[in-house]
């Protein structure tokens, strides 16, 4: 750095530079400044498209195993509000940015994202041509990677990140699920996000949720369509869930390989028929391995608040947060329903050995891969992405208050109009 950029950099809020480096298996590496806690971190390297909720995104257990990156240029400009993590610490392994703020400005704020991931023993870097970052990934696919603020050798960490683990084949599940049952109610939301809200439903179903991952902001949204609820780990037996008498089943989101998820999705294999489920993201993916389903990992994944979604019984499209690299093969599920039966044809519509039919319900429109299915003969759905918002739009909120149709045994839960519903909890 020149003595120019130093008595510039003097008079700002930025810290004294520290060399960091981001090694790509394939060779690529990128250099930077450390940005949040020091250290050296492996993970698949993938992207986020979201213009905010950075937070959500750091703290959103579905990153495990993961470093992400940032496509927005400015990241921390509007601070940390505790009330908006989704986990109490978090899974990712390292954070990319093009430039991190050290002096938020906002009335919610409580700290800077830098002394957050500091606090927390998040590896970052900044500095970072994420625009360039994310068109390799998008042409080459993700890979594994290292980021490091202690060996800045290209080559050594080039053979680093070729020798380390690969996110393929492990169970990521287990290492974010909470260890006890525990439960969720309307009081546990936080405070700090009233003034947004207006009151909850009552309180009507009881429902076990099991955790692979789950966002508090998922749980949020449960309780306020009326959903009392009891988390548990992700491992525990259907024989347990269904003692326990619940309205509803509920499967979270989570990260990683769905395939190495096993004790999760051979109790649900247990639940469909039984109880009415409802599952997101890994959960969805949980409910389709139960069923038969083969997955498919993603070239580089959907990551973002911006993923358009058509859901094929309304004709309406829902802009959606996501978060997954891996992908249901629909055709998996089993053989096609013969166009003489008397069934819905406008939608493709599969018969299942054990479980009679399945329908696919919402196809991702920017790749036309599969985002959510209905069971026609047992009550149960599910779908790819987060209807929570946290980050993200209001859109798929709906689905919500169709598990709880589903749970009143309603056949048209489904059938809600989005753009009624996506204003429904708010005072403003």
């Amino acid at each position: 750095m020149s003595e120019l950029s130093k008595r510039l950099l003097a008079n700002t809020s930025k810290p004294e530079p520290q060399p960091a480096l981001l090694a790509l298996e394939d060779g690529t590496t990128f250099t930077g400044t450390a940005c949040g806690a020091t250290g050296e971190v492996f993970g698949e390297i993938c992207f986020n498209t979201s213009l905010e909720g950075y937070l959500e995104v750091i703290t959103d257990p579905s990153y495990a195993g993961q470093i992400v990156t940032m496509t927005y240029p400015q990241i921390g400009n509007y601070g940390v509000n505790l009330d908006d993590i989704q986990a109490a610490h978090p899974a990712l392994r390292g954070l990319v940015v093009r430039d991190l703020c050290f002096t938020p400005s906002n009335w919610r704020s409580q700290l800077s994202l830098p002394a957050y991931l500091q606090q927390e023993g998040v590896v970052a870097i900044e500095g970072v041509d994420t625009r360039a970052l994310v068109r390799h990934v998008r042409e080459h696919g993700a890979m594994k990677a290292v980021l490091s603020t202690e060996d800045l050798n290209a080559d050594s960490l080039v053979a680093k990140a070729q020798a380390s683990a690969s996110i393929v084949g492990q169970n990521l599940a287990q290492a974010v699920s909470c260890a006890e049952p525990y439960s969720f109610g309307t009081g546990d939301a936080p405070d700090g996000k009233a003034f947004a809200l207006s009151p909850a439903n009552p309180t009507r179903y009881r429902v076990v949720a099991y955790d692979c991952g789950v966002k508090r902001s998922i749980l949020e949204g449960l309780t306020r369509v009326g959903c009392d609820i009891r988390v548990v780990p992700w491992n525990t037996p259907a024989a347990d869930v269904l003692a326990m008498e619940p309205d509803g089943v509920f499967l979270s989101n989570g990260p990683g390989d769905p395939d190495a998820v096993v004790e999760t999705y051979r109790q649900v294999e247990q639940l469909l028929g039984n109880v009415p489920l409802f599952g997101i993201c890994l959960g969805h993916q949980m409910i389709c391995k139960a069923a038969g389903a083969q997955m498919e990992k993603l070239k580089y994944g959907h990551r973002g608040g911006n993923q358009p979604v058509m859901n094929l019984l309304t004709g309406r499209v829902e802009i959606t947060a996501q978060n997954h690299g891996f992908n249901l093969v629909f055709a998996s599920l089993g053989t096609p329903v013969d166009e003489s039966e008397d069934v819905p044809l406008a939608h493709s519509i599969v018969r299942n050995d054990r479980f009679g039919r399945i329908q696919l319900t919402h196809v991702n429109l920017n790749d036309g891969t599969p985002e959510g299915i209905a069971f026609l003969d047992i009550p149960a759905f599910s779908v790819q992405y987060h209807p929570e918002a946290n980050p993200g739009p209001t859109d798929a909120h709906y689905l919500f208050t169709a598990f709880t149709r589903l749970m009143d045994g309603r056949p048209d839960y489904l059938d809600i109009d989005i753009a009624r519903d996506r204003l429904a909890g708010w005072s403003f």
